[in-house]
């Protein structure tokens, strides 16, 4: 069975995302995702100051079995990525809700991230 942190929300298409009391977002991909994808080799994100709509792909993984688009799961501006998966692209396999994080954003409508799925809901999705 896969981790699901009762405190993130997620999206169908397997992102995770974590609000913090200013306004900023984490977001990665689910420990579902990881294992599905296997071992994970590349990870292509987007430029600080992009800005998302809710959907919109914003990145890449590579892995040994396959290439997935990463979405956007609300609209917000790229404030930071995380640099460190360039050269360790695998730490996204090991730690897919600490050091495995993939973008920060300052999301546009707090509202929308209260339509993404919880814990509860995610896990009958992967189900």
């Amino acid at each position: 069975m896969s981790n699901v942190p009762a405190e993130l929300r997620y999206a169908k298409s397997h992102e995770w995302l974590k609000l913090e009391a200013d306004g900023t977002a984490t977001i990665g991909i689910s420990d579902y995702a990881q294992g599905s994808l296997g071992d994970i080799t590349y990870v292509q994100l987007p430029a600080v100051g992009t800005d998302l709509a809710a959907g919109d792909g914003f990145g890449v993984v590579e892995s040994v079995k396959a290439a997935s688009d990463i979405y956007a799961p609300v609209a917000g501006t790229v404030l930071e990525v995380n640099a460190t998966l360039d050269a360790t692209p695998e730490v996204v396999n090991q730690e897919p809700y600490a050091a495995g994080w993939l973008i920060k954003i300052k999301v546009a409508n707090p509202a929308e991230v209260e339509s993404m799925l919880d814990a509860a809901g995610y896990s009958q999705e992967i189900g």
